[in-house]
């Protein structure tokens, strides 16, 4: 699985969405400086017999252009100058206020194009750096997509999850969700390493391709060896497949599908209770936790948080029927049926 890496492809920076398109801000800023700029234009033109041109002594539009640039500029040759107090009194009033305001414009677009540009860049590397208990979702397709929005309803900070795709309209409506974004091949060691995927919490693999999915968990599974991997795969022979990659879990979307369909068929409730278990949006959800101190030595019935189902114990299954739930014991983890929490 090792990989020989190129200079430029041992780091590449995250992205996030910016607040408005670069090319919107840019037409903004330049549409009020022009703005302002004929404002300045037509009250020198209604005012010109309060300038003097000391060249030819004629006031004409070209030179009302000519003063309004040089008199915004603060350039100032001197050759046309206001000499009236009608005209000073503009200059000072209303001229100056607009000059000082195209320079701001002027001052901020290089501030927010180089500066703020440059530091938005390095912070960006900063933080991925510093990536730790993030979540990365390597393939953004319809499944990659709709377990994000779970997420984050679930109440996941869309800044800790990494989202790796190579599609850039894919990679735009994840950073419209707030996640962070890489363009790159999640095949490749490199663009794994980049994202700190070894100090992730989680990983989820959806690449819309079983054969992609599982080269996927290969490549995640030798640069991460403990991180738990998630991976949906469509065919069910290549359900073990991933797991032999790495996955520890694997999901069969076809397979939930029909197990809803096949619900439906034994009563009409069965598969919208399946729905409700599996969103956070529904009036119960399925949690997993670890045992506290003090349900050690209960049994799984008698937790108070909500109705427990499953014990898993040294990776076995256990279910609140068999004898072995009838007394909790450290290290145990914890499925339940919980109430979903009333939404704020």
């Amino acid at each position: 699985m090792s990989r020989k890496r190129t200079p430029s492809a041992l780091f590449k920076p995250l992205r996030r969405a910016l607040a408005v398109p670069v090319w919107a801000d840019v037409t903004l800023r330049l549409g009020a400086a022009l703005g302002l700029v004929l404002v300045v234009v037509m009250v020198h033109w209604l005012d010109r017999d309060g300038l003097k041109d000391t060249h030819d002594g004629v006031i004409s539009f070209l030179d009302v252009v000519y003063f309004t640039m040089i008199s915004i500029t603060t350039t100032g040759f001197g050759d046309i100058a206001p000499v009236s107090d009608k005209s000073r009194l503009i200059e000072a009033v209303i001229v100056t206020p607009i000059r000082l305001a195209v320079i701001y414009i002027f001052v901020g677009t290089a501030y927010n194009f180089i500066i703020k540009r440059s530091w938005e860049t390095w912070r960006m590397k900063r933080i991925q750096e510093r990536l730790a208990g993030h979540i990365v979702v390597l393939g953004y397709g319809v499944s990659g997509s709709e377990s994000v929005a779970e997420l984050i309803a679930r109440g996941t900070d869309p800044s800790n999850i990494v989202v790796i795709d190579p599609s850039p309209q894919r990679l735009t409506m994840a950073e419209q969700a707030g996640c962070n974004v890489m363009e790159g091949d999640a095949t490749r060691d490199e663009t794994l390493e980049a994202v700190r995927i070894g100090a992730a919490r989680t990983v989820l693999v959806s690449a819309g391709r079983d054969d992609t999915t599982i080269l996927i968990i290969l490549t995640a599974r030798h640069v991460a060896p403990d991180v738990p991997i998630t991976a949906v795969v469509r065919a069910d022979d290549n359900e073990p497949l991933a797991r032999q990659a790495g996955a520890n879990n694997v999901i069969n979307p076809v397979r939930f599908t029909g197990l809803l369909l096949a619900g439906s068929a034994e009563g009409r409730h069965i598969s919208d209770y399946l729905s409700d278990l599996a969103s956070v949006t529904g009036r119960v959800q399925l949690v997993e936790r670890p045992v506290a101190l003090s349900e050690i030595g209960q049994p799984l019935e008698k937790i108070g948080s909500g109705k427990g189902l499953r014990i898993y114990r040294n990776e076995r299954a256990i279910g609140f029927w068999e004898a072995e739930a009838m007394s909790l014991e450290a290290g145990d983890v914890i499925v339940e049926i919980t109430a979903t929490p009333p939404s704020a």
